[in-house]
């Protein structure tokens, strides 16, 4: 496609981005995930940097287990264009990512690199390209894609507007990822302390019906767990359900 005057655009408007900091609290508040957010994240991008005549496709990729991951979109396009990048394991997106550096593709007729991605590129109409990291601090790696289908569809105001948005979605991001931290902290102790509770209710169990004291009724229970290789839990929540009466399970086990 032909160049792309975006200061015309920009001439009576005002930074697109403006209060987006304020946006992004307001994500961090109601998002009920990481990916949640994420996916939030990619249609604010693009809706904020796309003008008339020249819509903005925009994706983010992550690293999981050092396999990059398209992990949200603001559409369908830019899901396809990660997914074609990933598939390919090279490409300007990657190179952002594994430098932490910004990469800026004006025109994809021109470039030299990422040969087998560019040309899948420009199959599917795209011509510039623009990959912002987001500084995860250390909890994650994360880049952030942008797809024009016009050759130099970023001016240079444009690129500094998306740093300066990813700086702010970083720091909401990361304080996502730590509440997502802290929930999962939060689930695994209560998964722990009610997998205790059953534990300790079978070994008292077990302790009545085999009228042997608390280090018995354990060794019972833990060699049940071995011998079924079966969850220690899981046991305990057998016997206390042969107890109950739900379920017909023998709750005596010989030492």
């Amino acid at each position: 496609m032909k160049d792309h005057d975006r200061s015309s655009d920009r001439s009576q408007a005002t930074d697109p981005l403006a209060n987006s900091d304020l946006t992004l609290q307001e994500m961090v508040l109601h998002s009920g995930a990481i990916g949640d957010f994420l996916a939030e994240l990619a249609v604010l991008a693009a809706t904020r940097i796309s003008v008339p005549g020249n819509a903005i496709h925009s994706g983010v990729t992550v690293l999981r287990r050092k396999r990059p991951e398209a992990v949200a979109s603001s559409d369908e396009t830019a899901h396809a264009l990660d997914e074609i990048q990933n598939g390919f394991g090279d490409g300007p997106c990657l190179t952002a990512l594994r430098s932490k550096t910004t990469v800026m593709v004006p025109d994809l007729a021109e470039e030299h690199r990422w040969t087998p991605y560019v040309r899948a590129a420009a199959e599917k109409g795209v011509s510039s390209i623009l990959a912002v990291p987001l500084d995860l601090a250390g909890e994650a790696e994360a880049v952030l894609n942008l797809y024009s289908g016009h050759s130099n569809g970023f001016s240079p105001e444009d690129i500094a507007m998306v740093e300066a948005f990813t700086g702010q979605a970083a720091s909401s991001l990361r304080l996502v990822l730590r509440i997502a931290q802290l929930s999962e902290a939060r689930n695994d102790l209560a998964t722990a302390m009610q997998s205790r509770t059953v534990i300790d209710m079978a070994v008292g169990a077990i302790m009545a019906e085999n009228r042997c004291n608390r280090e018995t009724a354990f060794k019972i229970l833990t060699k049940a767990s071995s011998t079924r290789n079966v969850k220690l839990r899981e046991v305990a929540a057998a016997v206390m359900a042969s107890i109950s009466g739900e379920k017909h399970i023998t709750a005596h086990f010989d030492a």
